[in-house]
């Protein structure tokens, strides 16, 4: 089995008994609707960590331990494999430990949420770097699609905060104003130089991270399924992160949409590299 960041774990670091962070790789790829290849985008980024150096911004995250699990089965009816993956991040939580699930489609996000907030026995907040809203009711006749995944969760009383959107239709835009979601989109971000943001006081104090990777300009990100022009930059994104946990914390997160290219693995780098930094922010 392949492990994150295998090439620098000591054999203590790995143990899931003393680990904070449990990886789980989630190849899901079902309902892409355009670019294909998320089904390898855990092993990608699994075997790009290995190139990762232990020191980030300052921190060390291997020294808290981090065990990576076996992937999740991605074969059967979509509520099937939501259900599986939230077992999984629901045990990570009841541990005590913080689940960090390697896409994979967007739409295993539900599943991801779903674990930890029934672990937590609460809603959490859902912050979401991303090109898209994700806020469709469904698409293409399919509920569990990675275009409409924050629409299941908003609908499930999750709050949700989304920075760097730049393609969205008119039912997103109306999703917004029914489940009250805060955002920033990528023109304001970029034009404005924006790199910290604020929640509003009565967003949930307990953060999932949702990175989709095409949130990132193509010029950086160009492995995904949808690249879309004018995104966010890579330190820009992670900045904005960081400012939004003043006063909160992380309880989960995933990497989602990488869809790696033969061309270069500098793409399936800068994946790993941004798991291995918003671990260092926890």
């Amino acid at each position: 089995m392949s492990i994150f960041l295998d090439s620098e774990l000591s054999a203590q670091e790995r143990q899931r008994e003393a680990a904070k962070f449990v990886v789980i790789p989630m190849p899901l790829e079902r309902t892409v609707s355009y670019g294909a290849g998320t089904e390898a985008g855990p092993g990608a980024i699994i075997e790009a960590s290995n190139e990762l150096e232990r020191i980030c911004i300052d921190r060390e995250p291997a020294l808290d331990g981090i065990c990576t699990e076996p992937a999740v089965a991605c074969d059967g009816p979509l509520p099937e494999v939501m259900e599986r993956l939230a077992a999984r991040t629901a045990l990570a939580v009841e541990e005590g430990k913080i689940p960090v699930t390697l896409g994979g489609e967007h739409s295993l996000t539900y599943g991801a949420v779903t674990g930890v907030s029934r672990a937590l026995g609460r809603k959490v907040g859902i912050v979401q770097i991303d090109a898209h809203a994700d806020l469709r009711i469904a698409y293409q006749s399919e509920k569990h699609s990675h275009a409409s995944v924050m629409h299941l969760l908003c609908e499930d009383g999750h709050q949700l905060a989304q920075y760097g959107v730049r393609a969205l239709c008119q039912q997103e835009i109306e999703s917004r104003e029914k489940y009250g979601v805060t955002f920033i989109d990528a023109e304001e971000l970029v034009m404005e130089n924006i790199t910290s943001a604020v929640l509003p006081n009565d967003f949930p104090e307990e953060l999932y991270i949702s990175f989709d990777v095409d949130g990132l300009d193509p010029s950086i990100m160009p492995a995904t399924g949808t690249p879309v022009p004018g995104g966010l930059g890579y330190y820009q994104s992670l900045s904005i992160i960081a400012s939004l946990l003043r006063g909160r914390k992380i309880v989960g997160m995933d990497i989602v949409e990488l869809a790696p290219d033969d061309r270069s693995q500098a793409w399936d780098f800068t994946a790993a590299q941004i798991a291995y930094r918003l671990m260092a922010l926890v």
